[in-house]
């Protein structure tokens, strides 16, 4: 058994038709069955220091050659993260195979190269959320609850793909399902949906040259304070048009495209530009203003107007590698609705932060919030929409690449005194684990 899954080892490591190509073609001799180097690679592979394919899996039954166990030998000498016992094997195959990793160096480093360009990125993710309100008007019908409990699983895909030495595409693929109704969700509708859908989130082509970044597509849009926790008090979402930035520690950045909207009608979007100041250092500051038209937001703006403007500032200081305090503000002073605000702003220190390949990191942060008439579609995992108060965020890398998070809002609702309640408490509990892959 262990033989056999040995063996299809042989396949790992040539990367699609050009590993192929390769094993037709190869001069050099089988290694025999009896040789300790199966044995050894077995050991490597256990370990995680060589892999299979993408999808996890060895394949094939036949023997390894010299040149096929080169190209293993090769790949995990690039691995440079690795335990002394498994960097002795190493040591000793790249002594046993020194004639063939001599003459495939440029090959094997060709194959390298190609194999990378193509990368895969995802995670598993399971999100629980507590509501509650003191009056039931929250979706401006009457009916609406005082609390809702939410309990979603989302399954994520990532990929990469290099196109030459500037450019590059990405997307974002997404399935979700409610794991308290077994079914997946339509947003739109607020009920359960028979269809299992994959949704394309994102999908964008994008430029790197020297201090000049280009994107063009469905791409993710932050405003420039996103940068700290807990996210955005603007924009936390996505966009379909072109991004350019330019500049290193000083950046500016324009956005152009069209955006959907839960105020608009399903088939139509706004029209959206952006423009964004950035300095980025120790002490970071920026300035940034937002423009969106259509003609359904007259509900929502001054004198029945089209166009809704925003202003935003933030800044931010890090004292030391720990502690990071930031804050921003946002205006508009086109939208109106009752009483409610028309800024928004936070204030937020954070203690370290937890990193996802680094076991037992972790991080808190405490951040008072406004999120009202200058927030269009803001970051509230914690804080919602309409709402002020204090939000309270933990995390915790509980084993190499499986995140903890947990986050904590009580405050105000300033939706209640436009629908005519005296009763404004909110508050919103949140938790998620996520598995990186």
């Amino acid at each position: 058994m262990k033989k056999t899954l040995v063996s299809a080892l042989a396949a790992a490591f040539v990367v699609g038709a050009a590993g192929t190509t390769f094993a037709a073609a190869n001069p050099f001799s089988d290694v025999p069955r009896d040789h300790w180097a199966y044995d050894a690679v077995t050991q490597l592979a256990a370990d995680g220091v060589v892999e299979g394919y993408g999808d996890g899996t060895y394949r094939g039954d036949r023997n390894i050659t010299r040149y096929e166990m080169a190209q293993m030998v090769a790949k995990a000498m690039a691995k440079g993260d690795m335990s002394a016992s498994d960097k002795a094997l190493v040591d000793r195959l790249a002594a046993e195979f020194a004639d063939e990793l001599n003459n495939l160096g440029v090959r094997v480093s060709n194959l390298e190269k190609h194999a990378d360009m193509v990368k895969w990125n995802g995670v598993l993710e399971y999100t629980y959320t507590s509501s509650r309100f003191d009056h039931p008007y929250r979706d401006e019908s009457g009916k609406g609850r005082k609390k809702a409990n939410s309990d979603n699983l989302l399954f994520r895909l990532e990929p990469t793909a290099e196109v030459n030495d500037h450019w590059s595409v990405h997307a974002r693929l997404d399935a979700e399902t409610k794991m308290n109704k077994d079914a997946a969700w339509d947003t739109d509708k607020d009920e359960a949906s028979s269809d299992d859908k994959v949704s394309l989130k994102r999908a964008w082509a994008e430029g790197n040259y020297t201090n000049f970044n280009v994107k063009l597509g469905k791409m993710e849009m932050l405003s420039a304070e996103a940068y700290a926790k807990p996210g955005a008090i603007i924009f936390d979402r996505e966009f379909s048009g072109a991004e350019v930035t330019f500049g290193k520690d000083v950046q500016f950045k324009l956005q152009a495209g069209r955006m959907s909207s839960d105020e608009l009608q399903r088939d139509k979007a706004a029209n959206y530009q952006g423009a964004e100041l950035q300095y980025n250092g120790r002490f970071t500051a920026g300035v940034g203003y937002y423009r969106l038209k259509a003609e359904d937001f007259d509900a929502l703006l001054k004198d029945k107007k089209q166009t809704m403007q925003i202003w935003g500032v933030n800044a931010a200081y890090r004292f030391d590698k720990n502690s990071f305090l930031s804050a921003a503000y946002a205006h508009s002073k086109d939208f109106k609705m009752g009483s409610m605000p028309n800024k928004s702003y936070q204030v937020t220190y954070e203690y370290k932060g937890a990193e996802p390949d680094d076991k037992g990191s972790w991080g808190a942060y405490v951040s008072y919030r406004q999120l009202s008439g200058a927030s269009v579609a803001p970051t509230g995992d914690g804080a919602m929409e309409g709402t002020r108060g204090i939000e309270l965020g933990t995390e915790y890398t509980l084993f190499p690449n499986v995140v903890l998070s947990a986050k904590y809002f009580h405050g105000k609702d300033l939706y209640a005194p436009v629908v005519g309640s005296d009763k404004d408490k909110a508050s919103k509990l949140f938790g998620r684990v996520e598995f990186f892959f």
